[in-house]
């Protein structure tokens, strides 16, 4: 069932953000350090511990897939905007660094699009009719 689902994600985004603000109180930081990241962590972790064991049925499961698609776009949308924010009050500095890690991304894109592509192109043979 689909309520499965969200109890499992919300028990995951619960702890995922209490974990976060742990480490922030830890490193002394006003604010949640990676609980976005901790709880698709658990998420992700659990979710295929239980389907090992055999404690999920195929409805539950599905019901987590489904959650969980409809969670990683979403929570990670809110983070960005959050991100956007705190550079755009943090300084140039920030900005800068965010310039380049996106450029830096950019140029590593056809090199890892190489990566698994072979040089060999295959041989073709034709067949005489």
């Amino acid at each position: 069932m689909k309520i499965y689902g969200v109890a499992f994600l919300a028990l995951c985004f619960l702890v995922g953000q209490l974990a976060g603000e742990l480490l922030g109180i830890f490193m002394k930081i006003d604010g949640n350090v990676g609980g976005v990241g901790f709880s698709m962590m658990l998420l992700i972790l659990f979710g295929d511990r239980m389907k090992q064991n055999g404690t999920l049925d195929t409805e539950s499961e599905n019901g987590v897939l489904y959650w969980s698609s409809m969670y990683i776009p979403v929570i990670i949308a809110m983070s960005a905007t959050q991100n956007v924010k705190a550079a755009l009050n943090g300084g140039w500095v920030v900005l800068i660094v965010g310039v380049f890690a996106t450029a830096a991304c950019f140029m590593l894109v056809p090199l890892v699009s190489r990566i698994g592509q072979t040089d060999d192109l295959p041989i073709v043979e034709e067949v005489a009719l």
